[in-house]
């Protein structure tokens, strides 16, 4: 079984900042415009648009045009395939083909293994 490595690392990387951690914090169940996200972050708004492009370019949120505003929401079904393919790379009963402890745990072993 294979793993969606870039795509987890890339969701991982955007997240891994405080900022953009609050950020999705805060749009959990609503939308929100970079104004109304700085004035709760107290930060400018061009450290909101710099942070939220990051989550954009990871597929996290969304931006929305509301007229001459852009609002950002969190991408649902992203952050849902995102939660499902974590608990399988997380899931021992689901690793690669074979339960943790059946795995070799070393190069060495894995070839000792191979010759028997």
């Amino acid at each position: 079984m294979s793993y969606p490595t870039d795509s987890l690392a890339k969701f991982a990387q955007a997240l891994a900042a405080p900022t953009r951690l609050r950020i999705v914090a805060l749009l959990r169940g609503r939308a929100l415009c970079v104004s109304a996200l700085a004035g709760e972050l107290d930060v400018t708004q061009g450290a909101v648009s710099q942070n939220l492009r990051v989550l954009r370019e990871a597929g996290i949120v969304v931006r929305e045009r509301r007229g001459y505003f852009a609002h950002y929401r969190l991408n649902e079904a992203a952050l849902a395939v995102w939660r499902q393919e974590m608990e399988k790379l997380l899931d021992s009963e689901q690793g690669p083909g074979q339960a943790a402890e059946t795995r070799p745990t070393c190069a060495a072993e894995q070839a000792r293994k191979s010759v028997s």
